[in-house]
C-alpha cells in the first residue's frame, strides 16, 4: 500500500475479490503511476467478496458491496477503479458516487485499440470468455477482437509463477501466430504480475488493464473530467 501522506483526492483501486495476493500484485503494478503531483493510490480487498470473480453469480454479488464500499471512500475519492477483468458493478457505482469510477475490462480494451489493430485477450478460465465476449458486443469492439484463449487457471492458482507464466506465453503466442493479435490484454487483476515477462516473451505490447484504468483515472482527476 502507498505511505505517501494524503494531500487530495486518491484513487482507490478495489479489488472486488478477497485474495490479498491478487490486491499485493496489483498494488505492485502501479508503482510506475505512483509520482509526485499525482493522486495517491491506495489498493483494497473486498474481504466479504469470493476468492475469485470466476462466475456471473460472483459479478452478480459484488456489486452492492461496491457500491457500499465507494459510498464510505467517497469523501477521500478522486476516483474509484473496479480491479476486475468483469468490471462488476461498474454501472451501480457509476450510479452511486459523483467522481470517476473505471473497469479495468473497458478501459484494458480502449487502451488496446490505441497500440495495435487486432487485440486477443488472455482469460484465466472457459466459462469467462463468454462474460467477456458479452461486453465486447456493449462495447461494439468485436470486429478489432482476434480472440480470446484461457489458460486454464482459477485466481488463486495464478500464484505459481512458473506454471502461469508458461501457460500465458503459450496462449499469448497463438493469440499471436495463429489469430492475429498485435496486442495482448490480460483479462485478470490477477495477471499483474506477469505482464513484463510476458511481454518480454511476445515482442509485442501487453496491457495490464488495472494499470489502464489506473492511468486513465489519474488523467480524469487531473483533468477533473467527470463523464459518466
Amino acid at each position: 500500500m502507498s505511505l505517501v501522506p494524503a494531500d487530495g483526492p486518491a484513487l482507490f483501486v478495489i479489488n472486488p475479490n478477497s485474495t490479498a495476493a491478487v490486491t499485493r500484485g496489483i498494488d505492485a503494478a502501479m508503482a510506475p503511476l505512483r509520482m509526485a503531483g499525482g493522486p495517491v493510490i491506495e489498493c483494497l480487498s473486498l474481504p466479504s467478496g469470493p476468492p475469485g470473480i470466476q462466475t456471473q453469480q460472483d459479478v452478480d454479488s459484488v456489486a452492492p458491496q461496491l457500491v457500499s464500499l465507494a459510498r464510505s471512500l467517497r469523501a477521500r475519492a478522486g476516483a474509484f477503479v473496479i480491479a476486475c477483468y468483469s468490471d462488476p458493478g461498474l454501472h451501480a457505482v457509476r450510479e452511486a458516487v459523483d467522481v470517476p469510477v473505471l473497469g479495468i475490462m473497458e478501459s484494458g480494451v480502449l487502451t488496446a485499440l490505441t497500440l495495435g489493430q487486432r487485440f486477443g485477450v488472455i482469460a484465466i478460465l472457459p466459462g469467462s470468455i463468454p462474460r467477456h465476449l458479452r461486453a465486447y458486443g456493449a462495447m461494439g469492439v468485436q470486429a478489432r477482437l482476434a480472440g480470446e484463449l484461457a489458460i486454464g487457471l482459477n485466481v488463486t492458482e495464478l500464484a505459481d509463477y512458473d506454471r502461469t507464466l508458461a501457460r500465458m506465453c503459450d496462449v499469448g503466442l497463438r493469440l499471436r501466430d495463429t489469430h492475429g493479435a498485435d496486442v495482448i490484454v490480460m483479462g485478470c487483476a490477477g495477471m499483474a504480475v506477469y505482464r513484463d515477462a510476458l511481454q518480454e516473451a511476445l515482442g509485442i505490447p501487453v496491457v495490464e488493464p488495472s494499470q489502464a484504468a489506473a492511468a486513465m483515472a489519474i488523467g480524469r482527476i487531473k483533468m477533473n473530467w467527470h463523464g459518466a
